[in-house]
Order: C-alpha cells, then sequence, then structure tokens
C-alpha cells in the first residue's frame, strides 16, 4: 500500500509514525547562545535563584556573555537581586533583554508589568507559554551561556523548558533538610529521564560558621548531599555557608558585588562544556 503521509487515517506501524518528534523551539533569529544551562530545585526556598544569580556572576567575572531568563513567572526574584525596577523595551523584531551593571542580560516578567507587585494569576499552560515567549521573542544577542532559573517542582514550566529549549545541563539546588534531599532526588530522575546531564548539585544554606570562633554549626541537620550525589554518579558538590550579609546584599540588588569561592568548581563544570562540545 502507497504511504500519503496521512497518519490520521492509517494504521500501520512505520517508521515514520514512530521516529521521536522533535519539541525543541527555535530562538529569536537574532539570538546566538552556544549553552543553556538550567538551574532546579524540588522545592521552592532553597535559594535557587540566588545560586542563578551567583553563577551568572561568576561566569561574567570569567569573560564570558551571559543571560538570565527568569522562568519562575509567578515568584520572579532575579529584577529584585539585580536592583532593576525598569519596563522592558522592544521594537518590530523582539524585546530587549534589560542589562545589569556589569552587562548580563535579564529577562523576567516583572519587566513587563506595570505593577511588580501585582500577583501574576495564570493557568499553567499560559505560564509555559511565557517561558516559550522568553525564548523565541527575547533578542538576547550572543550568549556563551543563558541561565534559566526554574520553578521548583517538576511541573509544567520545568517539562516546557526541557522539551523546549536546547538544555546542554542542569545544576540543582537544595538544603541539608532530609526532607528536601528526598525531593532532590525527584528532580535528578526528571533530568535522567529528559537525557539531560545533571552538572553538579549545590547546598545552599549547609552549615554556619562562627566569625568569632571559626566553627561550623549545622543549622538545618547534618548534610545528606553526599550520600544522593553519590547514588547517582554525581561528583561535583558545592556547600554554601549560611551569609546574613550575603542575603542583605542580595536584597539590597547589589548581587553583582558577591564573591564566594564555593562555586568556583561548579563553575569549571560548566565551563568543561565547552571543550566536550570542541
Amino acid at each position: 500500500m502507497a504511504c500519503d503521509h496521512n497518519c490520521s487515517s492509517c494504521g500501520e506501524s512505520c517508521g515514520e509514525r514512530t521516529e521521536p518528534q522533535s519539541l525543541l523551539v527555535d530562538a529569536n533569529p537574532f539570538s546566538n547562545i552556544k549553552k543553556v544551562i538550567a538551574v532546579v530545585s524540588g522545592k521552592g526556598g532553597v535559594g535557587k535563584s540566588m545560586v542563578t544569580s551567583l553563577l551568572s556572576v561568576l561566569m561574567n567575572r570569567r569573560g564570558k556573555n551571559v543571560g538570565i531568563l527568569d522562568a519562575d513567572v509567578t515568584g520572579p526574584s532575579i529584577p529584585k537581586m539585580f536592583g532593576k525596577n525598569v519596563m522592558a523595551t522592544a521594537n518590530e523584531v523582539g524585546i530587549f533583554p534589560v542589562e545589569s551593571e556589569k552587562g548580563i542580560n535579564l529577562m523576567s516578567v516583572n519587566f513587563l508589568l506595570e505593577d511588580k507587585t501585582a500577583p501574576v494569576i495564570w493557568r499553567g499552560p499560559v505560564i509555559s507559554n511565557v517561558v516559550t515567549q522568553f525564548w523565541q521573542d527575547v533578542l538576547w544577542g550572543d550568549l556563551d551561556y543563558l541561565f534559566v532559573d526554574m520553578p521548583p517542582g517538576t511541573g509544567d514550566v520545568p517539562l516546557t523548558v526541557f522539551q523546549s529549549l536546547p538544555v546542554d545541563g542542569i545544576i540543582v539546588v537544595t538544603s541539608p533538610q532530609e526532607l528536601v534531599g528526598m525531593i532532590v532526588e525527584k528532580a535528578v530522575n526528571m533530568a535522567d529521564m529528559m537525557d539531560i546531564p545533571v552538572l553538579g548539585i549545590v547546598e545552599n544554606m549547609s552549615y554556619f560558621e562562627c566569625p568569632d570562633c571559626g566553627s561550623r554549626h549545622n543549622i538545618f541537620g547534618d548534610s545528606k548531599i553526599d550520600e544522593i550525589a553519590a547514588k547517582y554518579n554525581i561528583s561535583n558538590i558545592a556547600k554554601l555557608p549560611i551569609r546574613p550579609e550575603m542575603a542583605k546584599t542580595a536584597d539590597d540588588g547589589a548581587i553583582e558585588s558577591i564573591e564566594l569561592k564555593e562555586l568556583d568548581e561548579m563553575a569549571d563544570a560548566i565551563e568543561a562544556l565547552e571543550s566536550k562540545a570542541e
């Protein structure tokens, strides 16, 4: 029987029918993005946006062209951390990202809202479409790395990002609590199902170091991150201390002034993606 390529009326299990279809969407023609790094967490409140921002700042200091796509549409934190309370501009070909003081390209739903405090009360598919539009409609320019600050969990938006954007690797952010550790495994398993490599795990609020005596205190309990990393053969781990002054600096919109040596090896793992592609 000759094939008319109309699968809706055909019951044959041919190769054309069973071949997996790519759901990737094209970036804006005026964007040239080399690597996409998604920063994920199993639950909220673990400092995912902070880690996204710190990694972006660190890569920017290494001379890389960097952007941040704020995919946490209902809880955008990126504009405040970078001290940007402005409206994005656009022309007939796309939307211009907002540039930070050090030259990091930023895009967040808060750059499109006149009232920055207005709640975003949208259903999942609408939010997912916004994230896709940030990829398609924003004029990102030439970027070495685009970091995607994901909403927590494994729902609509993370699935949309993993399927629609050419994600090269993910960074998982967690905190020491045992419950959070369990949820981290869900995020790692989702990445595995989507065939995306986990570049490393960042444990935020890992410990508090006394400024007087230098002793370390596990405020949120003993870390489980080494066990989880070993279970999934993840060699790159970063443990970030609790530093109240760092949180205040981010709240003041001056995150680009923070220096944190604990993320150096995580940045090395991100840079290693370049050599693998060569």
